[in-house]
C-alpha cells in the first residue's frame, strides 16, 4: 500500500490470511520495488530517498539504487534484475547521456519491462516533444516540477504500470515453461523418472530451483496407509528421507501433506505449497516444497495448469505402462514358442536381452553412436534382441538339432532364418507407426550374423551399414552361445570365450561392442555371466 499520510490505495491493499498447521511460521516479507536514480547530483539522491523512505506500495517497500553516470547506469541495468522504474537525467557526462542510455535499455538490454521517467534540469538540452517522440520513455519531467508530492504519483502510476507489463510476461513465460516442461515429461517412462521431472519443472517453473521439493503419493495397494509413499525428492525436503517409503509422520510438511490429501485442493501456506494432481484410475499424488518467497496469484495459476498437466502425463504413463507390459508378454511368448523346439537354448534369449541392455549403457556412457542410443532404442533394444532368432521356428529339426557339425548344404538352411526372421517381424512392426520394439527386432533377425567386415549373411553388408541392434546382439550372442552348451559343443570359460571375440574385432565384430562388454564384465562383474565360467573345461 502507498503511504496513507499521502495516499489512499485501500484497493491496492489485498491482504489473504494465511492458514497454520502447528506451529506458526514467520511470513516472509515480500520483495522490495527496485527504484534506480541515474543522476550525476548527489543531492538529487538524497532527495529521491527521503521522499520515497517510508513509501509502500501493494505491501512492498522501495529500494533505491544510485548511479552516477550513464555508464554507471548501463552497467548496474545489465546486471541487476526487477528494476521496476529508472528515474533518469538527461545531462550528465555528456549532454545526451541520459537520452542515449534510455536508448541502450530498450535496443541493447532489450529491456521493455522497466518504466524510464526523464528527470532534467535543463529542458532546452531535449526538449520535450522530440524526446517523447523519439525514445521509449514513459515519462518527462523537468526537476522543478518535480515536487515530493509529484515524485509520489510518478512512481506509484510508473510501478502499477510495471507490474502490470510483469503480470504480462510471467504469464507469457510461464505458459511456455509449461509447454516445454510437459513436453519433456511425456517423454519419461517410469514413475520415478516422471516424479523426479516434475520436481525439477516446477522449480524451473518458478525461477528458485529444485531445493526443497518432494512428490508423495497415496498408496492404493493398503486402505489405512501410515503415510504417502515418496516417489521423489531434493533438495533440504529430501533431508533423511529415502525414496520408496513412507513418509514419516513427524516430517515437517507431513500434516499440510495429509490436509492437501483430505481436502483433494491444493494449500498455500507460509512455510510450505502442497500441490494436489489427481490422476485418472484413482491415483493421487502431492508436491510439496517450500518457495522463497510467497506465491502470487499468477505463480498459483500456473501452478494449477501444470498440475493439469502432470495429472495428464501420469495417465499416459500408466497407458504406457500397460501398452509396454503386453508388447513384453507378447514378445517372451513368441520366443517360449521357438525355444519349444531348441530346449537346449534354455534360457539363452533372457541373458541376451540383460546382456544387450547392458552393453547398450556401456556404449551410451561411453558417448559411442550418440545419435543412436536415443532413449528410445534404449527402451526398445533389450526386448527387440529377444526376438533375434524367431526365424528358427521355420528350420527343420534334422538341421535345428543336428548335434555335431552341419553339412554346407544344412549350414545354407540354418542361415535362411536370419531373413524369414527379419520378413516375419518387419510385417508385424509395419502394423505400428514409427521406431518400435517389432522394428528392431527385425533389424536384429536379419542382422546380427552379419560380420562387419562384411563376409556375413544374409546380405554381406559391412560396418555401419549393420543396424547398431544388430552388431551389439553379433557379439552377444556368440558370446553366450560359446559360453553355455549346444548340441554340437561344450561350454568355454571365460577367458576362452573373451580371446574369441577379441581376435575378431574389426572382422566379424564391432570393436567398440566388445569394448563396451569388457567394461560392464570387468566393472559390473554380473553373477549370471561369471558364475558361468565354472562350467568351463
Amino acid at each position: 500500500m502507498a503511504n496513507s499520510s499521502t495516499h489512499d490505495v485501500a484497493n491496492d491493499d489485498l491482504v489473504f490470511a494465511q492458514e497454520s498447521i502447528g506451529d506458526p511460521a514467520v511470513a516472509k516479507s515480500p520483495a522490495p520495488w527496485r527504484i534506480m536514480v541515474v543522476d550525476d547530483e548527489s543531492d538529487v539522491h538524497a532527495v529521491t530517498r527521503m521522499a520515497l523512505a517510508n513509501v509502500t506500495f501493494k505491501g512492498r517497500s522501495i529500494e533505491i539504487i544510485s548511479a552516477t553516470s550513464g555508464a554507471q547506469g548501463y552497467e548496474l541495468l545489465a546486471r541487476e534484475r526487477n528494476i521496476a522504474l529508472v528515474l533518469l537525467d538527461v545531462v550528465m557526462e555528456t549532454d545526451d547521456a541520459g537520452l542515449r542510455l534510455a536508448r541502450r535499455i530498450r535496443e541493447e538490454l532489450k529491456n521493455h519491462l522497466v518504466r524510464i521517467v526523464l528527470r532534467t534540469g535543463q529542458p532546452g538540452q531535449a526538449p520535450e516533444q522530440r524526446v517523447i517522440a523519439d525514445y521509449d520513455i514513459n515519462d518527462y519531467k523537468t526537476k522543478s516540477e518535480l515536487t515530493l508530492q509529484k515524485l509520489f504519483t510518478t512512481v506509484i502510476a510508473s510501478l502499477r504500470g510495471y507490474e502490470g507489463l510483469q503480470t504480462i510476461e510471467r504469464n507469457r513465460l510461464g505458459l511456455d515453461k509449461i509447454l516445454a516442461a510437459t513436453s519433456n515429461l511425456y517423454q519419461l517412462d517410469s514413475l520415478k523418472a516422471l516424479a523426479s521431472g516434475v520436481l525439477t519443472q516446477v522449480g524451473a517453473i518458478l525461477d528458485f530451483g529444485a531445493e526443497g521439493v518432494l512428490c508423495v503419493m497415496r498408496d492404493k495397494s493398503r486402505e489405512a496407509a501410515p503415510a504417502p509413499l515418496v516417489i521423489a525428492s531434493a533438495g533440504g525436503a529430501a533431508a533423511g528421507l529415502q525414496e520408496q517409503v513412507h513418509l514419516p509422520v513427524d516430517h515437517a510438511w507431513s500434516d499440510a501433506i495429509a490436509q492437501a490429501f483430505r481436502t483433494k485442493k491444493s494449500i498455500f501456506l507460509d512455510t510450505v505449497s502442497v500441490l494436489f494432481i489427481e490422476a485418472a484410475h484413482g491415483n493421487q499424488f502431492v508436491l510439496a516444497f517450500a518457495p522463497p518467497w510467497p506465491l502470487n496469484e499468477i505463480e498459483r495459476n500456473l501452478l494449477h495448469i501444470f498440475c493439469d498437466r502432470i495429472g495428464a502425463a501420469f495417465d499416459n504413463l500408466q497407458m504406457f505402462t500397460l501398452f509396454k507390459a503386453t508388447q513384453e508378454a507378447t514378445v517372451v511368448a513368441m520366443t517360449d514358442l521357438a525355444e519349444t523346439r531348441d530346449a537346449a537354448t534354455g534360457g539363452h534369449v533372457r541373458r541376451v536381452c540383460k546382456l544387450t541392455e547392458a552393453i547398450a549403457l556401456e556404449l551410451q556412457k561411453a558417448n559411442k553412436f550418440p545419435q543412436e542410443t536415443t532413449p528410445t532404442f534404449m527402451a526398445c533394444v533389450g526386448l527387440a534382441s529377444i526376438l533375434h532368432d524367431v526365424g528358427k521356428v521355420a528350420t527343420p529339426d534334422a538341421v535345428l538339432l543336428k548335434p555335431g557339425r552341419l553339412t554346407q548344404e544344412e549350414r545354407l538352411v540354418m542361415e535362411e532364418h536370419a531373413a524369414i526372421g527379419e520378413a516375419v517381424l518387419a510385417r508385424a512392426s509395419d502394423m505400428v507407426e514409427g521406431i518400435n520394439a517389432l522394428r528392431m527386432a527385425a533389424q536384429i533377425a536379419g542382422g546380427h550374423h552379419e560380420h562387419f567386415d562384411g563376409h556375413g549373411y544374409p546380405r554381406g553388408l559391412a560396418g555401419t551399414k549393420i543396424p547398431l541392434a544388430a552388431r551389439i546382439v553379433a557379439v552377444v550372442d556368440v558370446f553366450d552361445a560359446l559360453l553355455h552348451s549346444r548340441p554340437y559343443k561344450d561350454p568355454w570359460t571365460l577367458e576362452k570365450v573373451l580371446a574369441y571375440l577379441q581376435e575378431r574385432k574389426g572382422t566379424q565384430f564391432d570393436a567398440d561392442v566388445v569394448e563396451a562388454l569388457v567394461t560392464f564384465l570387468v566393472t559390473q562383474k554380473p553373477d549370471w555371466i561369471m558364475g558361468q565360467e565354472q562350467q568351463g573345461h
